[in-house]
């Protein structure tokens, strides 16, 4: 029978670097699909985003779609198959540790949630911003955290807290008994085995930045020479 398969694969079968291009198809397909476009190719997915066609024929079959030939995939089974794949249709429930500017901005972030993200109370030690809310989101005191865990089925942290603090705060986290910890720190945190951690540092994505265009700058002179 055409069109979707029945989801048989576990999403540990999936290689990291396609687990990170899917996003990519689903953003891309959503905007086809809001301009009315009511079917895609792997090829017009992989202009859109910038990668081989390939690749996406690749990535796409670990999500269990099926194609049609001359056809391609209905945009709405590639969204309704991939949100599902990464969890973006289930609510995952979150603190986050350190409102400070990033921190705040992630509180302020109802963005989030279309992705499945519900970030539920934020934690700090700073009096000034303990007890109040940003946006809907209210902070408390870190001492608060075992308290609160009792109340809140949350199995996530997110870390923005500074340098000195991220691994005797992330080792804290572990020990309250959270499952997963996403760190936008640039320190690169230690976790014991079976719990999941994401680090997302902003800094290090600069050095890439500011090399690569050093890198171009060069290769530009030299042509020029």
């Amino acid at each position: 029978m055409p069109g979707r398969k029945k989801q048989n694969k576990t999403i540990t079968l999936i290689p990291e670097p396609s687990l990170r291009r899917l996003p990519w198809y689903l953003s891309h397909v959503k905007l086809l699909h809001a301009d009315g476009q009511r079917s895609v190719s792997s090829t017009a997915i992989a202009k859109g985003v910038g990668v081989d066609a390939s690749l996406v024929a690749k990535d796409l079959s670990y999500v269990t779609l099926q194609g049609r030939t001359r056809v391609g995939y209905k945009t709405q089974e590639v969204i309704q198959a991939l949100e599902e794949f990464l969890g973006f249709t289930a609510t995952h429930r979150a603190y986050l540790f350190g409102v400070g500017s990033l921190g705040g901005s992630l509180l302020s972030d109802r963005g989030l949630r279309q992705f499945g993200l519900e970030i539920v109370a934020g934690f700090d030690i700073d009096p000034e911003i303990v007890g109040h809310n940003i946006g809907e989101i209210p902070v408390y005191h870190i001492d608060e955290l075992r308290e609160r865990m009792q109340d809140d089925d949350v199995h996530i942290a997110i870390l923005t807290v500074p340098i000195k603090q991220a691994q005797p705060m992330c080792d804290q986290l572990v020990e309250a008994g959270f499952e997963a910890v996403w760190n936008f720190t640039p320190v690169r945190i230690r976790v014991p085995e079976g719990v999941v951690v994401q680090n997302t540092s902003m800094y290090a994505h600069l050095a890439l930045i500011f090399t690569r265009m050093r890198l171009q700058a060069h290769a530009t002179s030299q042509q020029v020479e």
